[in-house]
C-alpha cells in the first residue's frame, strides 16, 4: 500500500535564493505520514485519546537535489517494515513533472503514551492497521 500526494513549493517554503529549506521536506512527509495513517482508517487524535502516540524514533534522509520555488513536488510514503516495537516508513519527495528525486528517508515511529513512557510492543490500537499485508519492499 502507497500513499501520494502532491502539491508546489510555496515561497514560505524556501530559503532566500528560492531553494526549498532542508527542514520543509521533513514537514512534507510527516504530511505524508499522517495521510497514510488517514487512509488506513488510523485517526492520530483518537489514539492520544487512547494514550497512544506515535513520535519519530529515528530519521535516515538523503537529499539527493533541491526542489525550487514553483516546483510542482510529490510524497510518496509505504511502510517497508514492522517490527513488534516500531514501524519504518520509506518516504521519497520527489518532481511531480520530471520524477527527479529530492528526498528520500526512512522513518521510524514507536509507541509511547501520553507522557512519553515507551511502550514495549506495539499497542494493539496501532497494530490491527499497520499488518505484514500493507509492507511494500518498494
Amino acid at each position: 500500500m502507497e500513499n501520494l500526494f502532491s502539491d508546489k513549493v510555496y515561497y514560505a517554503d524556501t530559503d532566500t535564493y528560492g531553494v526549498v529549506w532542508h527542514g520543509t521536506y521533513l514537514r512534507w512527509m510527516e504530511k505524508g505520514r499522517v495521510l497514510f495513517c488517514d487512509k488506513l482508517g488510523l485517526s492520530l487524535v483518537e489514539l492520544k485519546q487512547n494514550n497512544v502516540a506515535i513520535p519519530v524514533a529515528t530519521i535516515n534522509i538523503k537529499y539527493k537535489s533541491s526542489a525550487k520555488i514553483d516546483d510542482n513536488y510529490t510524497v510518496k510514503t509505504i511502510v517497508s517494515k514492522i517490527t513488534p516495537l516500531s514501524v519504518t516508513f520509506h518516504q521519497t519527495v520527489f518532481d511531480s513533472d520530471t520524477n527527479k528525486v529530492f528526498v528520500e528517508a526512512d522513518v521510524v515511529v514507536v509507541a509511547v503514551d501520553n507522557v512519553g513512557k515507551l511502550y514495549r510492543r506495539l499497542p494493539e490500537t496501532i497494530k490491527k492497521y499497520f499488518s505484514e499485508d500493507i509492507v511494500c519492499k518498494d
